[in-house]
C-alpha cells in the first residue's frame, strides 16, 4: 500500500478509475478513507472552502480536506463550481469519475460531462424519496422505519439521475439523525466503492428512479428546529431527534433560547403544551397530546447539564411554560 491507501488494481483486474473526489463534512470521510483503500487512484479532492466555525469563530478547513491534507492530495476549493478557473482545473485532472458525497454546492452542467464516467452522488436515502440537502432529518421526522442510501448518476436534475445501487438501514426507535447518518456513512461508503467498481468493469448500468414516491428534503434552518410544544408527544420526540446533533432542537423560557437534548414520550399527562413538571419521573413538558420527559437541556452561554439540574436552579412557578 502506498501513502494514499492504494492497494492495486480495481476488482477483476480491470484498470482503476482515476477520481476526483467531492465531499466537505464528517460524513463524506468514510466514502473519502473506502476510495483511498481501495483500488482506484484519488488524484484530487473537491471540497468547500475554508470557513469560520465554533464559538471562536476561528477558521477552520473541512473534515475532508484535512483527510486529504493527511494523505497528500490536492485540494481544490473554489468559491463555485462555476468558476471557468475550477473548470480549467477538472479538465487538466483528466478524471474518470468524480464520486460527490454532500459536497454542499451544485454541480454546474459545464462540469458534469468532463469526467469520462460522470459524477457519481452517494445520497443517504432511498430515492426517489426525501431528494434534497437533508435526506436523513426529514426521514426520521415522517417516522420512516427504514432508510437507507443510493449511488446515482448525478444530472441537471436535483437528485433525479439513474440509481447504481442502494442499501437499507432500519431506523430505530431513538436514532437522532447523527446516529443514522453515521451508520449510513460507513454502509454508503462500501456501496461507492462497488458502484466504482461496477463501472470499471463495465459490470453496473443505472436504472432510471420511478416516477411514484418522489418527496423532497429541502436544508433545515435554526428556525425550522424551534419545538412546537402543541405537537403530539411522539410528533415532537420525532422531529427533535431529527434535528439532533444539527441543528439542534430548542425552544425558550424567560425570553432566552434553551437548546434541547433528544427527548421521551411518556405515557399520558394533564400538562398544557409547554408546561412543567419537575418530579420523581423527571422534568416532564405538556404536548399537544401527551407530554414528554426532557433529558439534557442547555441554556444560552452556558455548558449542557442534566434537566432535573437545570430545573432545580430555574425553579419554574406553576404558570411558566417553555415556548410562551
Amino acid at each position: 500500500m502506498d501513502r494514499r491507501g492504494r492497494l492495486g488494481p480495481a476488482r477483476g483486474g480491470e484498470p482503476p478509475l482515476r477520481l476526483l473526489f467531492a465531499g466537505t463534512p464528517e460524513p463524506a470521510v468514510p466514502s473519502l478513507e473506502a476510495l483511498l483503500a481501495s483500488g482506484h487512484e484519488v488524484v484530487a479532492v473537491l471540497t468547500r472552502p475554508d470557513a469560520r466555525s465554533g464559538r471562536g469563530r476561528r477558521v477552520s478547513r473541512s473534515p475532508v480536506a484535512e483527510r486529504a491534507d493527511a494523505a497528500g492530495l490536492p485540494v481544490l476549493q473554489p468559491r463555485s463550481p462555476r468558476e471557468p478557473e475550477f473548470l480549467a482545473q477538472l479538465a487538466d485532472l483528466a478524471v474518470d469519475c468524480a464520486p460527490v458525497v454532500a459536497y454542499g454546492a451544485l454541480v454546474p452542467p459545464a462540469a458534469l460531462d468532463l469526467p469520462a464516467h460522470g459524477w457519481v452522488n452517494l445520497h443517504f436515502s432511498l430515492l426517489p424519496a426525501w431528494r434534497g440537502a437533508a435526506p436523513v432529518q426529514h426521514a426520521l421526522m415522517a417516522g420512516d422505519e427504514v432508510t437507507g442510501a443510493c449511488t446515482f448518476r448525478l444530472e441537471q436534475g436535483l437528485d433525479t439521475g439513474p440509481v447504481y445501487g442502494v442499501v437499507t438501514e432500519p431506523i430505530g426507535p431513538r436514532d437522532t439523525a447523527g446516529d443514522l447518518l453515521g451508520r449510513l456513512a460507513v454502509s454508503g461508503a462500501r456501496l461507492l466503492v462497488a458502484t466504482l467498481d461496477g463501472i470499471a468493469d463495465g459490470s453496473l448500468v443505472p436504472q432510471p428512479q420511478p416516477a411514484e414516491g418522489v418527496s423532497l428534503a429541502p436544508r433545515i434552518e435554526t428556525a425550522d428546529a424551534r419545538v412546537d410544544w402543541t405537537l403530539p408527544a411522539h410528533v415532537v420526540d420525532r422531529r427533535v431527534r431529527g434535528v439532533t446533533p444539527a441543528p439542534g432542537a430548542w425552544t425558550t423560557w424567560r425570553g432566552d433560547r434553551l437548546r434541547l437534548g433528544p427527548v421521551e414520550p411518556v405515557p399520558s399527562s394533564s400538562l398544557r403544551p409547554g408546561a412543567l413538571s419537575v418530579g420523581p419521573d423527571g422534568v416532564l413538558v405538556g404536548t399537544g397530546r401527551g407530554a414528554v420527559r426532557l433529558g439534557e437541556v442547555q441554556p444560552a452561554g452556558r455548558r449542557v447539564l442534566p434537566a432535573a439540574d437545570w430545573a432545580r436552579g430555574a425553579r419554574p412557578a406553576p404558570d411558566e411554560r417553555l415556548g410562551a
